[in-house]
């Protein structure tokens, strides 16, 4: 296995996140092959790498402690990534179980049943309930990351030169496109239920120099191919090292429904106004109030100060709660798909469960419409992104055997059944989704709230290093 990180070799957003406030996804298909791989060689130059990365991110910060005049401006940046379904590489001429991952070689069209979403069955299989344009084959994605809008779309035209789209002979078809946007103003960094995001990610050993306490460092092998701690770099292709799996979900996020469900279902504790039992309850389902102060160390009531603090916000376990949903219920999200001592204290290690999280919000903010009938009527939500060496022993894993079980974790006690992630566990076909604790003065009381998010799309892919790009996917172009 290789031992130091070379940073020019990765791409950006793996292991550092390509700074930004807004987000361009193209999704694709690879028309001509011989054509593609061509012009992939000219595309090369153009992909970001960490090392740039860090420039970039270094660059933000110099600018920040410069004197402004009035409101600051933005420093002009744009970072583009690519990755390839494993549909997109067997035409590449890839054998896509080589990658040792059954989810990606599948990809997730087959995999949606299996991940709980919702569709219909026949004859001839299940069909979820996608957007159209994901129920078609996808062989890559392309996602440009930027200050603005015209930043990304000025560099948008030179990727469609690179591969001829608007063209009479492009080597790729647009499938679907999809524009996210870092919400505005004090929602900055929330996502759009209200709550803080990101917070939990776990550090990178021997890149992540000096991570925030509570903060786990996993071996760069649970996020990176090749490396210390991919249980499958001795079965995999030397030149998938450094690269990593990107799992994609298009997910939709009912905010005025989930608004609703909180009003009408206040935890009735003694003293507490209704509007703050309603806080108190949207707190529970998640495990952190909005700010990001996690319930863990202040149960009852928000802490802003401590949600805004890195050196604080995520240093908890919730160690010595075996048994007990008083501070905490076993189904809340966070707990749900980072269970900590749950876990940790059976002797049951959670490292390889651990996935890097990027992603941005996509949609307006709710209208004073959708607030008054309490009920969505423009679609919003997030575009879900996470990188990992294994599919099937991250995203999926956390996704089928924590989030969607009931009965997780394994190791309580409890009287009542926890239920399922209530964020974003799914059962499919619309089934109750009861679940346990979110009272702490009753913890065995049930609760059954509807779904608030629907995924409507997504793909597995697969994001290779810039060697593998250069090396094994382009084709070289000897000019004479």
């Amino acid at each position: 296995m290789s031992s130091t990180l070379d940073l020019n070799n990765i791409q950006g957003d793996i292991l550092s996140g390509l700074p930004k406030k807004t987000q361009t996804y193209l999704f694709f298909q690879i028309k001509d092959v011989n054509l593609f791989r061509k012009q992939l060689a000219l595309f090369v130059p153009i992909v970001k790498t960490v090392a740039q990365v860090l420039k970039d991110r270094q660059a933000i910060e110099d600018h920040k402690r410069k004197p402004t005049d009035g409101k600051p401006e933005l420093i002009p940046m744009v970072g583009v990534n690519v990755a390839f379904s494993s549909k997109g590489l067997v035409l590449m001429g890839i054998k896509a179980e080589d990658f040792q991952d059954v989810a990606f070689t599948n990809g997730q069209l087959l995999d949606s049943k299996n991940l709980g979403d919702n569709g219909t069955t026949t004859s001839t299989g299940f069909t979820p309930d996608w957007e159209k344009e994901f129920l078609n084959p996808i062989h890559g994605l392309i996602f440009l990351s930027g200050d603005s809008h015209q930043t990304i779309d000025k560099k948008l035209r030179e990727v469609e030169s690179v591969f001829g789209i608007g063209t009479l002979h492009p080597s790729i078809h647009e499938v679907a496109r999809l524009v996210g946007d870092v919400r505005p103003g004090a929602e900055s960094g929330h996502e759009h239920f209200g709550f803080l995001d990101g917070v939990s990610n776990p550090a990178v050993k021997d890149f992540d120099k000096t991570p925030f306490p509570g903060q786990e460092t996993v071996r760069d092998g649970i996020i990176l191919m090749g490396r210390d701690g991919d249980s499958r770099a001795a079965l995999r292709q030397p030149w998938m090292t450094d690269g990593s799996f990107l799992s994609f979900r298009y997910l939709f996020q009912h905010v005025p429904e989930f608004n609703d469900f909180l009003d009408k279902n206040p935890i009735p504790l003694p003293g507490l106004p209704r509007e703050q039992g309603s806080e108190l309850l949207g707190a529970r389902l998640v495990g952190r109030w909005k700010s990001g102060a996690p319930i863990d160390i202040t149960p009852l009531a928000d802490d802003p100060a401590l949600g805004a603090d890195p050196q604080r916000n995520n240093n908890f376990r919730f160690q010595g709660e075996t048994n007990d949903q008083s501070r905490c219920p076993f189904a809340a999200h966070i707990r749900r798909t980072n269970p900590r001592a749950d876990l940790e204290d059976h002797n049951a290690p959670t490292e390889n469960r651990r996935i890097i999280r990027r992603g941005v919000q996509f949609g307006p903010e709710v209208s004073k419409e959708e607030n008054c009938e309490k009920k969505t009527l423009h679609g919003r939500g997030l575009l879900f992104t996470c990188y990992s060496s294994s599919i099937t022993d991250g995203f999926q894993f956390i996704q089928t055997k924590w989030a969607n079980s009931p009965k997780f974790p394994p190791f309580q006690t409890t009287a009542a059944i926890p239920g399922i992630d209530p964020i974003i566990g799914q059962v499919g076909g619309g089934a109750v989704r009861p679940l346990s604790g979110t009272n702490p003065n009753d913890p065995v009381a049930d609760l059954s709230p509807p779904e608030f998010i629907k995924p409507r799309g997504g793909e597995y892919f697969f994001s290779p290093s810039i060697a593998a790009l250069r090396d094994t996917l382009a084709e070289a172009v000897h000019v004479v």
